[in-house]
């Protein structure tokens, strides 16, 4: 299991491979929120997201000659990215099974990085469980998870660490911490390291309409499964279910899970480029749109949240913009 001491081992392995993202505030922002606002741009990271963390803490564990046979995973984009950027440093082979309706960006951008792509069909109902274990059985390469693995979430975790310096620095130190939420690789790993480091701090998980089965999970008790495998335009963080590893620790540590619509997700993509001057996707402007849009689910004088990636197709993005550029 992931724990604080698994984190700052990750974190001794990131050094000089990944960025110190900034915490960014807008008074635009705190005046739509009624609060402070503080957004960790990790849009601004390596491959576009904080998947960086998690690609480069996974690979960089394995032992030597597991590590030389090649690495697999599954991913909509971010996390193949993170993994292939990694592979390429260490010089060995990675093979990338992507949904076919991938933003064309991501599935781009994972080919440069030199891995190899397979796509599948996941509006069809293909598994891409059982591709990747036919593929790593085949090979010999080692499944890198996107989310249910203990090094993957220790190096996302590396992002609380960061949040916590940040918080103290700027002076707050109560304040819960909004994280765009898929299988709750990153919104786990930011709660032990906020457990550890910052206690004040509590996270709180951000989903898209439809597919908000972390939400419900908490509300419940129990894990819940989303009725449809897409469907969003926050693809990024469009999973099944929690996470076998991730749930219990959110069980544990996460406040409520908050909820938004698609349009309220492009309207902070919007409002990110005007008043923040980033980039930011769908899936990663949920966790912006909660504490912009669902402000009276939100206690205190300040909230902290991620912008988690910036990997969105220029259409979509200028759609938004067209949109709601206005605000």
């Amino acid at each position: 299991m992931t724990d604080i001491t698994r984190i700052l081992a990750a974190a001794e392995r990131l050094k000089g491979h990944i960025r110190r993202t900034p915490l960014l505030s807008s008074p635009f922002l705190d005046e739509i929120a009624g609060r402070r606002v503080l957004v960790k741009a990790e849009c601004l990271q390596h491959t576009g997201s904080f998947k960086a963390r998690g690609g480069w803490s996974a690979v960089s564990a394995l032992p030597e000659a597991v590590r030389g046979r090649g690495v697999i995973a599954f991913s909509s984009g971010n996390h193949a990215q993170g993994v292939a950027a990694a592979a390429k440093a260490f010089g060995i082979p990675a093979v990338i099974i992507m949904p076919a309706d991938a933003p064309a960006l991501k599935i781009a951008n994972t080919r440069a990085l030199g891995a190899e792509v397979v796509l599948y069909d996941r509006a069809g109902g293909a598994s891409r469980e059982a591709i990747g274990a036919e593929l790593s059985a085949a090979r010999g390469l080692t499944l890198i998870r996107p989310f249910d693995d203990p090094e993957v979430i220790a190096g996302q975790g590396t992002c609380g660490l960061e949040i916590a310096e940040q918080a103290a620095g700027m002076g707050v130190s109560t304040a819960d911490v909004v994280v765009c939420c898929g299988g709750g690789g990153l919104t786990s790993g930011i709660a032990l390291a906020l457990e550890a480091k910052a206690p004040g701090l509590r996270v709180r998980p951000a989903e898209p309409e439809g597919f908000d089965d972390t939400a419900r999970s908490l509300a419940t008790g129990t894990p819940q499964s989303n009725a449809a495998p897409s469907g969003s335009i926050c693809d990024a963080i469009v999973t099944p279910a929690p996470g076998q590893l991730t749930f219990p620790v959110l069980q544990r540590l996460a406040g409520p899970g908050l909820v938004v619509s698609d349009d309220e997700a492009m309207m902070a993509m919007a409002l990110a480029f005007t008043r923040l001057k980033i980039v930011v996707e769908p899936g990663g402007a949920v966790a912006l749109a909660a504490c912009l849009f669902r402000k009276d689910r939100i206690e205190g004088e300040a909230v902290i949240c991620t912008a988690s990636g910036g990997n969105v197709d220029a259409a979509l993005y200028a759609e938004a913009l067209g949109r709601y550029g206005h605000l």
